[in-house]
């Protein structure tokens, strides 16, 4: 499916807030972003940079700002999308076809394509050595083909699984969790794949 016939879909397709998103787009579509389609839902950018996208959920729909950190936001509606993890993805929110000004969505929309043009952009920050904990060094260092398997990982992927253990604070939770992850390692199959 072509990403045209994406973005239709995602528009068309029946939903609570089918007429919410549509009036946001409409107004997305005033400014000069580019309308792309990635993570299953519509993403605008600017010179290949996200900028701004559009999603609905059960209980909201809204526009993501991929670095609405940097926004100045008056109105005081955006939210951090994932507090503590989240450094620079803002979220405004609606509920309903009414809270939408377009003036107002319109000027932030236009406020995030400008700060894309002066390189306001938050860096994905290097990941760090990764402390591997010992309860999974061992079973690393006795079986070749778990190194291996867990070597073709990426770093961040890796991270998942060593944090999945350290976290726990008792050495049989430690252990049940090693139990539960060297099967997922020797199939190539990350921690969290079934929730992405």
């Amino acid at each position: 499916m072509e990403k045209s016939e994406k973005i239709a879909a995602y528009y068309q397709k029946e939903h609570t807030f089918k007429k919410g998103i549509a009036k946001l787009r409409e107004i997305a579509l005033k400014t000069e972003a580019k309308e792309d389609f990635k993570w299953s839902i519509p993403v605008y950018t600017l010179n290949g940079k996200n900028v701004f996208g559009i999603c609905k959920f059960k209980q909201h729909f809204g526009v993501w700002f991929f670095n609405g950190v940097f926004l100045k936001d008056p109105k005081k509606v955006l939210e951090n999308a994932q507090e503590g993890k989240t450094k620079g993805m803002r979220h405004w929110k609606f509920q309903s076809l009414e809270e939408i000004d377009k003036k107002e969505v319109l000027a932030y929309m236009n406020e995030a394509l400008e700060n894309q043009k002066k390189g306001l952009e938050v860096k994905a920050e290097k990941t760090k050595k990764i402390a591997i904990p010992e309860q999974l060094q061992a079973e690393l260092a006795k079986n070749t083909t778990l190194k291996t398997a867990f070597a073709n990982f990426t770093p961040y992927k890796q991270k998942e699984f060593c944090e999945y253990i350290a976290e726990a604070k008792q050495e049989a939770t430690k252990l049940r969790r090693l139990e539960k992850i060297l099967p997922l390692i020797e199939k190539g199959v990350g921690l969290n794949d079934g929730y992405r």
